[in-house]
């Protein structure tokens, strides 16, 4: 009998796989205390960015009547905002938010992110020659700006730089392909120059054509037609993520099938997703993956309950020996 042959995955990562990180380190991650000084999904970073913001009285001029801080706030959507209002110094307000938000998520995670062990964990398994007969990794496609993926890359892989295709021929090793770029890349060598990448800013006014999202982006093309499962972590797909949706429509149109979308996430989120999305037919909750992998419906941490489940089921007794695998079943 022929065996079958491995299933096709594609990753979608989204702030919550890095909130995922932090929040695994964390003694009560749930707390509002933590959310308060460490949290990174948009709401968390949004409130601290905007508590900074309003301390700055040049910042404030014509829009202090808008600058509310209570609430559930959206810093993306609030920049949106103001970038479409034109208003005097639009650009100097939106440039300010902008790097007040670099340096909230990389202030945070900077004396942390030598001990997450998640991402690691989640390439080692795939890395394992038994594993990638059930399962092969075609890339990992990241909204993030942050290098946590980055650096479990570097080190599960053993290279100096992760295939971010920056170009057509850039082929080496999987894909990681961050759709709005990243804070690291500086000084990036390509094809022989050294260049500054600038990232697609948080707004509206996002473009993707040039290089190299450009190549980026339908590379993500790619491997999302060629794909079996799409599987997202931490990301709740939200009317900001238009062009990304269009992406997966995109996706499912070349292909001429649906794939399985599985969210990793809390089962709320996924079926949040599933509604919205209701023209995607194959979207699957937590609780809907692998014939209730994940019983639980609120996991504390659903990114490792959902990679400890998936570890166990995949092996049984005969576990993968890798240091941060080890840590995710302890």
């Amino acid at each position: 009998m022929r065996a079958e042959a491995p299933k096709k995955i594609v990753y979608l990562f989204g702030a919550g796989a890095t909130h995922a990180e932090l929040a695994n380190l964390a003694k009560d991650p749930l707390s509002e205390a933590f959310k308060k000084k460490k949290g990174l999904l948009i709401s968390d970073v949004s409130s601290r960015v905007m508590a900074q913001a309003v301390n700055k009285s040049s910042y404030l001029k014509d829009i202090i009547m808008v600058s509310s801080t209570s609430g559930s706030l959206n810093i993306e959507l609030f920049i949106s905002l103001i970038e479409n209002s034109r208003i005097c110094n639009w650009q100097k307000k939106t440039v300010y938010l902008k790097g007040l938000v670099e340096k909230d998520i990389k202030g945070i995670i900077k004396k942390e992110k030598s001990s997450f062990y998640l991402y690691k964990a989640l390439l080692d398994l795939h890395n394992d020659n038994e594993f990638k007969k059930k399962e092969k990794l075609l890339g990992l496609i990241s909204l993030n700006y942050d290098d946590v993926l980055d650096l479990a890359y570097k080190e599960i892989y053993r290279t100096k730089r992760p295939n971010y295709f920056f170009y057509p021929n850039d082929t080496e090793g999987i894909p990681l392909l961050k759709l709005h770029g990243s804070f690291n890349w500086d000084r990036i060598n390509i094809n022989g120059r050294k260049r500054n990448i600038q990232i697609i800013p948080l707004g509206s006014n996002k473009s993707y054509i040039h290089a190299p999202y450009n190549f980026i982006w339908n590379k993500a093309l790619e491997i999302l037609i060629e794909c079996d499962i799409l599987r997202i972590v931490g990301c709740s797909l939200s009317q900001n993520d238009f062009h990304l949706i269009d992406l997966l429509f995109k996706a499912h149109l070349e292909k001429g099938a649906a794939f399985d979308i599985e969210v990793i996430g809390p089962d709320k989120v996924g079926r949040n997703i599933k509604n919205f999305l209701g023209f995607f037919p194959n979207v699957k909750p937590l609780n809907e993956i692998e014939q209730s992998l994940i019983p639980d419906a609120k996991p504390i941490n659903p990114f490792k309950t959902w990679l400890a489940a998936k570890i166990r089921r995949a092996y049984g007794s005969r576990l993968p020996k890798t240091e941060y695998i080890k840590k995710v079943l302890k």
